[in-house]
């Protein structure tokens, strides 16, 4: 034998053994969710159908359905609506891969990737470009994304009576873990403390940057049908961040004990105290140019602070910006080069001032 077929052979060796195939439990393709035909204790994985590809074949989103033994609420557990946020799939993976449906009160609707052509492309936006988490409820005979829109709220959101909707921040920034809810809302407002994040910024639904057009929200639309809930904001796109995941894995278990769902959940840190921000906005460059941006997240900034530089591409300063009010930094750029127009940070004016 040469070296050379010698060598091939180890490696081909090797490689096989580094892979092992693990069996799968099944999953069922469905067209439609139908709650009672599910029986009590048990977690069902479906592929629910929300159209076709090119070649006609089906275009499936994963559920994963836990039913309980005894009636409760049915809540809704949505990660991915943009392709490039991950970490609220390993907490709903986390989250069930612990989950007893016999102590469950209730039904849990999960989908771990709801933009599912999205995450198949490391993109943030559906194939047509459109950012699904700006149209809807959708609509039956619209374009591509307004058509997935519509068939994915008519087949999720009409079963629940709680909604948590997770995300990340997008390409080229980065979130601390906040959350947005209606604290006008005395259900929301407890249901995002115990989520235990940095941030809790009072929200309608309405997005933090971007136009909604003739859409909402994923969590806007639902308010508007009854079904109250809030948006999670963990970390960063495109990544699984460790911390983030246990996080808003142990904030969903929580949520679930105190809507008398499960029986038990991990204890709020004893020390944990969230800064509370009544409205929220994003700074924007008026020149283009490589963004240095200082304030870490979280940090609370007095009004006048500098909080950026921006430079020309032969290092020379060409224009310095400043918090224009006290606040604190929700979220910042990471990518330092863009045009005029780029986001520096996102400032949350803070509920006692």
């Amino acid at each position: 034998m040469t070296n050379q077929k010698r060598w091939w052979t180890l490696a081909s060796t090797f490689g096989a053994a580094f892979s092992v195939a693990i069996a799968q439990p099944p999953a069922t393709v469905i067209d439609s969710l139908d709650l009672s035909a599910i029986p009590a204790g048990t977690i069902h994985r479906f592929w629910l159908t929300l159209g076709e590809d090119t070649f006609q074949e089906p275009i499936k989103v994963p559920l994963l359905v836990a039913k309980g033994l005894a009636d409760g609420p049915t809540l809704g557990i949505v990660a991915a609506i943009h392709g490039n946020e991950l970490n609220g799939i390993a907490a709903i993976q986390r989250l069930f891969e612990g989950l007893d449906p016999q102590l469950l009160r209730g039904v849990i609707i999960a989908v771990p990737g709801a933009n599912r052509l999205a995450l198949e492309l490391n993109q943030r936006t559906f194939p047509d470009g459109v950012d699904i988490n700006r149209v809807f409820p959708g609509k039956a005979r619209g374009d591509e994304s307004a058509q997935f829109a519509h068939r994915f709220y008519r087949g999720v959101v009409p079963h629940l009576d709680v909604l948590l909707d997770l995300h990340t921040a997008s390409f080229g920034r980065e979130n601390t873990f906040y959350v947005r809810a209606d604290l006008e809302n005395d259900t929301l407002a407890q249901l995002a403390r115990l989520q235990a994040p940095d941030i809790i910024l009072h929200s309608t639904g309405k997005p933090s940057a971007g136009q909604a057009g003739n859409g909402l929200t994923l969590r806007e639309a639902a308010a508007d049908d009854g079904v109250i809930g809030l948006t999670m904001e963990l970390g960063n796109p495109q990544v699984y961040q460790e911390a983030m995941v246990e996080r808003g894995l142990a904030g969903l278990q929580r949520a679930l004990a105190w809507l008398d769902m499960l029986p038990a959940a991990p204890a709020l840190p004893a020390d944990h105290q969230p800064v509370y921000c009544r409205r929220s906005y994003w700074l924007y460059t008026d020149a283009g140019g490589l963004l240095e941006v200082y304030p870490p997240l979280g940090a609370r900034l007095e009004a006048g602070e500098l909080i950026a530089r921006l430079r020309n591409p032969f290092g020379d300063v060409i224009r310095e910006y400043f918090a224009p009010e006290a606040g604190v930094v929700i979220g910042k750029s990471s990518n330092p080069a863009g045009s005029n127009g780029a986001r520096i940070l996102h400032l949350g004016r803070l509920a006692t001032e």
